[in-house]
């Protein structure tokens, strides 16, 4: 009660429909090139709008449709032989998924996803939502996917509809040029789409429109699938719950730092698994936190929950009243708002530092956008990740490192004497499965000098060891004793426990010291 009485009601209010109106035109522009339909765009905005709002983590986020989730229900479709109902399933457990995302607490995790991955991923989506509505903007068919689109690049401009060409250009002048005072108060997209579509209306252009719109609720939706399609459904529902959580964190930490505010990752989490989920079951269109519209709520005055409420009783009100106005918008229109938003998906900051960023970030990068774009987005991230973990795996391993020292402290990397027939080899930074090999190789050199009885591992600079790691230690013992020598190991308190519990064959408390001086006697 408070909360409707406090200043900020008007605020919210203005906020919540501003954010609507914006979100209007992308919802329907994301449910046609969905290939679900510009209803299930509506459906979409409204249930997980509402549902985020009420229980999602981050006050003033608006949430919907967006670019990248769109595009991986359109995937769905497309891998199910257009199936709408196993597509829903992808949408049901990507939700769950992310409930239990949000109940593990991970959502801090969206700090220590790659920004290459990142990168490269979002400007891969920006280019494919470009590349498929390049033949709505001509007037032809639009295609499943973006190889196809390309395909059909030379039929499309030889079958070019001047009539919805010219919509088209009138759109994408109109979205792109339109001064930042006018789009502040009446957006963009919302006067290309009034604008266009009366021009088609009225002067009875001859081109595809978006056709009927059912008003009122929609229908309950249960998703359906078979056991042998399950593995394809869970690989797309781990990619939809990914993609969604990481688009929604990310506009959560947008919305922190206009607000000055501190937003809840795991709730932020549960509540876009819910609406999701709740979409599912309704056919609607996915989505996850939109930063333009949540940009535009703050901008309006939105500073609670309540504006993410009202947007979705905004949407709510036109899908109850206005669907049939809505159908009579022209598929260019629609492209030509599109084709902003890939544009504006796309990642400048990553494109214009192409030539001086490290080359390791770059190949990630290219890499990503690539098989994002030409191949699949399950593979896109997969791929991006696993180079990601490969080269922080290789400049970890560089920081060990492995030298033999004399009793006066200096480093060699040839075996100095410590005493007569002692060698000590020192080992630091991180022992682990990226560095283990490194050690076996170097210390292999101490096994062929001559005049060597006793060989201490000096491990007391060592930060961690993995399983790894441990068992290469085990190993290089059981050569040593092999070679008539007598190993011992020096490391700290902590790494002994660690060795002792173990239990291996050759690691045992009479070898393993945790000071220098009681090894050396």
């Amino acid at each position: 009660m408070y909360r409707l009485l406090s200043p900020s009601l008007k605020g919210d209010v203005f906020g919540g429909i501003t954010a609507g109106v914006v979100a209007l035109p992308l919802a329907l522009a994301f449910g046609v090139a969905s290939g679900a339909g510009a209803a299930a765009g509506l459906y979409g905005a409204i249930a997980l709008g509402l549902i985020a709002a009420l229980f999602g983590g981050t006050q003033v986020q608006i949430s919907g449709p967006t670019g990248p989730m769109t595009v991986v229900f359109a995937s769905a479709i497309t891998t199910f032989g257009g199936s709408f109902e196993m597509a829903l399933a992808v949408v049901l457990i990507g939700g769950l998924l992310q409930i239990v995302l949000g109940l593990l607490r991970t959502g801090a995790l969206i700090h220590f996803i790659p920004y290459p991955v990142i990168s490269g991923f979002m400007s891969g989506i920006g280019v494919i939502i470009i590349i498929l509505q390049l033949a709505p903007l001509l007037g032809a068919p639009a295609s499943a996917s973006p190889l196809i689109a390309l395909s059909r690049l030379g039929d499309t401009f030889h079958n070019i509809n001047p009539e919805a060409l010219g919509l088209g250009l009138l759109t994408l002048g109109i979205v792109f040029l339109t001064p930042l005072k006018i789009s502040r108060f009446v957006p963009s997209p919302l006067i290309a789409l009034i604008v266009c579509t009366l021009l088609s209306y009225f002067a009875g252009f001859n081109v595809a429109e978006i056709g009927h719109i059912p008003t009122g609720l929609p229908d309950l939706q249960l998703p359906n699938f078979t056991l042998q399609d399950w593995s394809v459904i869970v690989t797309l529902g781990v990619t939809l719950a990914l993609l969604g959580s990481i688009d929604s964190l990310l506009t959560s930490l947008v919305a922190d730092s206009i607000t000055q505010t501190h937003h809840q990752p795991n709730r932020e989490l549960i509540g876009q698994g819910l609406g999701n989920m709740l979409c599912s079951l309704i056919g609607g269109l996915p989505g996850a936190g939109a930063t333009m519209r949540t940009v535009v709520n703050v901008n309006s005055g939105g500073t609670t929950r309540l504006s993410g409420v009202i947007h979705a009783l905004f949407l709510l009100t036109l899908l109850m009243g206005a669907a049939p106005l809505a159908s009579q918008i022209p598929l260019a229109v629609l492209a030509g708002i599109l084709i902003k938003v890939g544009f504006d998906i796309l990642d400048y900051r990553m494109l214009k530092r192409l030539k001086t960023a490290p080359r390791p970030e770059t190949l990630i990068m290219a890499t990503v956008f690539a098989l994002t774009v030409l191949v699949d987005l399950v593979m896109a991230v997969g791929v991006g990740v696993v180079l990601a973990m490969g080269m922080l795996t290789q400049r970890v391993a560089r920081e060990s490192d492995i030298s033999f020292d004399d009793r006066n402290g200096h480093h060699s990397h040839h075996v100095e004497k410590v005493g007569p027939g002692v060698r000590v080899v020192q080992v630091k930074g991180p022992l682990f499965f990226g560095s283990a090999s490194h050690m076996l190789d170097r210390i292999e050199t101490v096994d062929k000098v001559i005049d060597t009885q006793d060989i201490i591992i000096d491990c007391r600079k060592v930060d961690f060891m993995d399983l790894t790691a441990i068992f290469a230690l085990d190993e290089m013992v059981e050569r040593m004793l092999q070679h008539k020598l007598r190993p011992k190991v020096v490391t700290t308190p902590s790494i002994k426990a660690q060795l002792l519990q173990l239990n291996t064959a050759y690691l045992t408390e009479a070898i393993i010291f945790t000071n220098m001086k009681s090894a050396l006697h």
